[in-house]
């Protein structure tokens, strides 16, 4: 064991440090560190919990690459149909990172019950489609059996059966107007499942049904749908994909990411990765001024140990790391309680909801949190490096004290 380390663990371990004028100045120390490591665990867990879950949640209703024709890219409603005759469906093969490819058609309609009505919109959707991204919001029921012949089975959304007074095997009537003449198409159709994402903006609209409803109400044939939703396996990629999937597409087809379709709630939640670096670095700041003030007081206290050393043959680098060893020792102290107390919070917040958010500001009910452990480490060790080498600042008056005068000193 090298000798700076040995008189660094003694000076820890001294009962007059712990008795002495820097022991409170060391305790805010730590206390400043374990609530900076706190924070920042806690603000990178749930700054990333949520946009991964607003983004889970965009996908899922929509895809990650929306391929449409031109005249219908903007309008949630299928207008004119597309074949579905494709050379990317049901495979896209000329571009990697493809992991689905499913077809749907929507049309707008109304619910009309005994007490009130609602506008929405009937999604439409067909053997192809990947139902896993709704069973983790199915709250009671089943989703319809897209596999079977055409039946009246729909998902709704537990805010529209609130609206419209509807509840788990009821059935209803729809509405659908008639694009070519005037008039009105009528369906009935019965809740097999309802859902609750908290995105209520979907809440609120969509209805999942058969697409082939949407084929006869519009004169379609079988072959005939309103558009393809990709999805992708990397998210981080998706304006990448987004090219070469327009590149593949026939001329006659556009195709549109999901970031561009609902843009204002991407360039939202980039102000996230800004919030969560701004807090970051006060964090480390508030940090390390505490741990430079308790530094400079040690030194002061121990100015006489300092000169016994350097009268000793100890240079100023050899003393300079005893006291850079006992804030390394310190940091870490305030680093494990701090790691400790901020994924505590986060398990807690993760498997029992505690902390509620409002789905019309944030589209989610709960506060979702990734517990991210390479982020963590990364966190931790950021700190650590930051913390010692501006503490190389401070530790520097230690080269200007001299034997003579700091053993007489008191």
């Amino acid at each position: 064991m090298k000798l700076e380390y040995f008189i660094a663990k003694r000076l820890i371990t001294a009962k007059d440090h712990k008795s002495s004028i820097s022991a409170p100045i060391i305790k805010i120390a730590i206390t400043a560190i374990a609530l900076g490591m706190i924070m920042m665990i806690v603000s990178i867990a749930t700054g990333i919990g949520l946009q991964q879950k607003i983004r889970q949640k965009v996908s899922a209703f929509n895809g990650h690459i929306i391929i449409s024709g031109y005249n219908d890219n903007n309008s949630d409603v299928s207008t004119k149909p597309i074949s579905i005759h494709q050379n990317f469906y049901p495979n896209f093969k000329n571009v990697e990172g493809i992991t689905h490819v499913q077809a749907v058609a929507s049309k707008a309609g109304i619910i009309r019950t005994e007490s009130a009505f609602e506008g929405i919109i009937f999604k439409g959707v067909g053997k192809d489609y990947q139902t896993d991204n709704l069973n983790e919001y199915l709250t009671e029921g089943r989703l319809p059996n897209f596999k079977a012949n055409l039946n009246e089975e729909v998902l709704i959304s537990q805010y529209l059966c609130n609206r419209l007074g509807l509840k788990l095997g009821d059935k209803f009537v729809t509405y659908f107007m008639k694009e070519d003449s005037e008039g009105y198409n009528l369906r009935n159709f019965k809740i097999v499942g309802i859902y609750n994402s908290g995105f209520q903006e979907f809440d609120a609209s969509y209805v999942i049904g058969d697409i082939r409803h949407v084929q006869r109400i519009n004169k379609w044939s079988t072959e005939e749908i309103g558009s393809f939703e990709v999805f992708v396996d990397d998210f981080t990629q998706i304006e990448n994909k987004g090219e070469q999937v327009y590149e593949e597409i026939a001329s006659t087809l556009d195709s549109q990411t999901i970031v561009e379709k609902f843009y204002y709630i991407f360039e939202w939640l980039k102000l996230f990765d800004f919030n969560i670096i701004v807090i970051l670095i006060v964090m480390i700041a508030v940090s390390t001024i505490n741990m430079v003030v308790a530094l400079l007081v040690l030194i002061l206290e121990r100015t006489q140990m300092i000169g016994i050393l350097k009268s000793l043959g100890a240079n100023n680098w050899s003393v300079r790391k005893i006291f850079l060893y006992n804030a390394a020792y310190l940091i870490g102290r305030g680093l494990l309680w701090g790691n400790l107390i901020g994924i505590g919070l986060l398990l807690l917040q993760k498997y029992f909801g505690i902390i509620k958010l409002n789905p019309e500001s944030y589209y989610v009910n709960v506060a979702p949190v990734d517990i991210n452990l390479f982020y963590i480490l990364l966190l931790n060790i950021g700190t650590i490096v930051i913390c010692l080498l501006v503490l190389l600042i401070p530790s520097f008056i230690i080269t200007k004290i001299t034997p003579s005068k700091s053993i007489r000193f008191e």
